[in-house]
């Protein structure tokens, strides 16, 4: 549309102008169904960063326990009970800590491995237990 039309309507006794376009509710009401949708597609984005995040984290977590439970059972070592640590600038945000823990059962003791992801405001802990026969 490249601007207003006018057009002049006779009626008996007085002349009327009416103009082309739209009106004020009009555009009201479509600026109102534009904001709905932007909103929609907004919290759609927004759900797929948190997903994106969600999925980043269920993989890399279980890798890095796993190469952590690695690093603790090529120690070997009697006197080592527990420790915590971050995965340095590789994995910022990631921080581990292991515990070893005796069982019911003699001789065999329990290695947790913790994974946390600090970003995360829940659902940001993976754990790995492995059972062993204790060094001790």
């Amino acid at each position: 549309m490249t601007g207003m039309q006018t057009e002049t309507i006779h009626f008996p006794g007085r002349k009327r102008t009416v103009e082309s376009g739209f009106t004020l509710l009009e555009v009201m009401l479509a600026m109102s169904i534009l904001a709905i949708a932007l909103v929609a597609v907004f919290q759609s984005q927004s759900q797929s960063i948190s997903m994106m995040a969600r999925s980043r984290f269920d993989t890399a977590a279980p890798l890095l326990a796993q190469a952590k439970m690695a690093e603790i059972e090529a120690i070997a070592s009697t006197d080592l009970t527990s420790d915590s640590g971050d995965f340095g600038d590789h994995y910022p945000g990631y921080s581990w800590s292991f515990e070893i823990l005796g069982t019911e059962i003699p001789g065999v003791e329990k290695v947790e491995v913790a994974v946390r992801n600090e970003n995360m405001k829940s659902g940001n802990t993976f754990t790995l237990e492995l059972y062993r026969v204790a060094l001790r």
